[in-house]
C-alpha cells in the first residue's frame, strides 16, 4: 500500500468513497467539480490500484492547512490508512511551510492519536470566513476543530 498523488482518473473512485460517509454525516458531501478543481491537493492510498483511502490537504493561509475528506473504505477500516494518510498530509504541510494543521472533525479520538487537540473553532477566523459562511452546516456545526503544529 502506497500512498500517491491523486489524478484524474482517480475523482470517480474518491467521490463514491467520500459520498458512502457523507451520507452518513461523518464528512461532507464533495462534487464531482470540487475534486477536479482540488486534485492536487488530494493523496490516496491504493493497493492493487484500488483506492483504499483519500486524505486532502487545503491550505487556508500563509500559517494554516487543514486535512480535509479524511476518509477509508470501509472494509479497510482499523488497519491504519487513515494515520498514515494523516501523517502524509502533515509531512506535505510541513514541507509547504505551514506551522498549524487543523480539522474539523468528529473523530476526535483518531485525531488525538494522530497529535491533535481540540481548539475553539472561534481561534480560527481563517477557516470560518474562507468555509463555514458556505457550508450548509454553518448555523448548526456540531464538528469539533482540532489542531497539530508544526515544527
Amino acid at each position: 500500500m502506497d500512498i500517491y498523488s491523486a489524478v484524474a482518473s482517480d475523482v470517480n473512485d474518491i467521490y463514491d468513497l467520500i459520498q458512502t460517509y457523507a451520507e452518513q454525516g461523518v464528512v461532507l458531501p464533495r462534487t464531482h467539480l470540487s475534486l477536479y478543481q482540488h486534485l492536487q491537493c488530494l493523496y490516496v492510498m491504493k493497493e492493487d490500484n484500488q483506492i483504499l483511502g483519500v486524505a486532502g490537504l487545503h491550505v487556508l493561509g500563509q500559517d494554516l492547512a487543514e486535512v480535509r475528506s479524511l476518509v477509508v473504505a470501509p472494509n479497510h477500516s482499523g488497519k491504519g490508512i487513515g494515520r498514515q494518510l494523516v501523517h502524509h498530509v502533515f509531512n506535505e504541510a510541513s514541507r509547504l511551510g505551514i506551522k498549524r494543521l487543523i480539522s474539523l472533525t468528529y473523530e476526535t479520538e483518531f485525531f488525538k492519536k494522530c497529535g491533535f487537540e481540540i481548539i475553539p473553532k472561534d481561534t480560527l477566523p481563517e477557516k470560518v470566513w474562507i468555509d463555514c459562511m458556505n457550508c450548509p452546516k454553518n448555523a448548526c456545526c456540531d464538528e469539533v476543530a482540532m489542531i497539530r503544529y508544526i515544527g
